[in-house]
């Protein structure tokens, strides 16, 4: 893994900001700096919220509470695949033992 850092400027609400990033990680950057973008002409679009630290603030606190609601969901789809998972293992213990004890 290499030390090597590219510098990238990115554009959220008609600014520039320069930020370094490893290669691998430049897609990324650019991509999350373009859903920031988007999300904070949202949130100024509505009026509601006035100042560009207010707006990211804002912003901030949506996309942190759509990562939890997403972290949320995709725990409880992981618990509930195990759950199947280990109900199909005990059918698959339970018809093989069938199998057995049927041969003797």
């Amino acid at each position: 893994m290499s030390n090597e850092q590219l510098t990238t400027t990115v554009n959220i609400l008609d600014k520039d900001y320069r930020i370094s990033c490893p290669p691998e990680e430049q897609e990324a950057l650019t991509s999350a700096a373009r859903y920031l973008d988007s999300k904070m002409r949202e949130i100024r679009a509505s009026g509601k919220v006035i100042g560009l630290e207010r707006i990211a603030v804002m912003a901030a606190l949506n996309i942190a509470h759509d990562m939890l609601i997403s972290s949320r969901e995709a725990n409880a789809l992981k618990e509930d695949t195990q759950r199947h998972i280990q109900i199909l293992v005990e059918r698959l213990d339970d018809a093989l033992l069938e199998h057995n004890q049927l041969e003797l």
